[in-house]
C-alpha cells in the first residue's frame, strides 16, 4: 500500500467515525490519525486536510452525489460506501494534481476493502458519473471554486511512490 493510499484509508476511517459519532473532538481525531500513520507529518497533514476537505465541502458533495445517483437516495447507501463516495468525489473536484482515475481507482480500493463485494461496481459507477458531469461542466465553467487558495494546500503534496497509482495515471478504472 503506498502512503497516500494509507493516508486516504485513513481520513475513511475518520470519516466514517464522525459520522457515527459527531461528538468526536478534533484533538481525538487528530490523535487518532497520528496513532495510525505512525506520526509520519506529512501523511497526517495530507490526511487531515483530505478529512477537512470532506468536511468543509460535505454538503455540496452530497448534492453532486446525490444528483448523479439515480434511484439512491443518500441516507439509504451504506454509511461506508456513503464516505468512500465523498472522499472519492473530493479528490475529483477539488484536488487537481489528484487525477480523476486515481481518485476513483483508490476509492475502488478502499470500496473492495472495506465494504461488500458488490460496493467497489457502485462506488465505479457514481464516481464515473461525477467525471461526466466534471467534464461537462469544465466545458462551460470551472468546478472547483478559484477563489479558493486551498485547493493547492487542501492536498498537499506527498512524493508518489514508484509503484503508487499516482505514478501511472492511465490505468483503468472500470470493473
Amino acid at each position: 500500500m503506498t502512503r497516500r493510499s494509507r493516508g486516504r484509508e485513513v481520513a475513511l476511517q475518520v470519516l466514517y467515525q464522525v459520522e457515527q459519532n459527531p461528538g468526536i473532538s478534533a484533538e481525538e481525531i487528530r490523535r487518532f490519525i497520528e496513532r495510525r500513520l505512525l506520526e509520519d507529518r506529512k501523511l497526517c497533514e495530507f490526511t487531515e486536510s483530505l478529512t477537512a476537505g470532506v468536511k468543509e465541502h460535505q454538503s455540496a458533495l452530497d448534492a453532486m452525489i446525490s444528483k448523479v445517483a439515480e434511484n439512491w437516495r443518500l441516507d439509504r447507501m451504506a454509511a461506508i460506501d456513503r464516505n468512500i463516495l465523498r472522499l472519492g468525489a473530493y479528490e475529483m473536484l477539488h484536488c487537481p494534481e489528484v487525477p480523476a482515475k486515481v481518485a476513483i481507482n483508490e476509492a475502488l480500493e478502499l470500496a473492495k476493502r472495506y465494504s461488500t463485494a458488490q460496493s467497489s461496481r457502485f462506488v465505479n459507477g457514481i464516481l464515473d458519473r461525477v467525471l461526466q458531469w466534471q467534464s461537462q461542466e469544465s466545458d462551460t465553467e470551472p468546478v472547483v471554486n478559484t477563489e479558493q487558495t486551498q485547493s493547492s494546500e487542501a492536498c498537499p503534496l506527498i512524493e508518489p511512490d514508484s509503484s503508487s497509482p499516482e505514478a501511472a495515471p492511465d490505468e483503468p478504472h472500470g470493473e
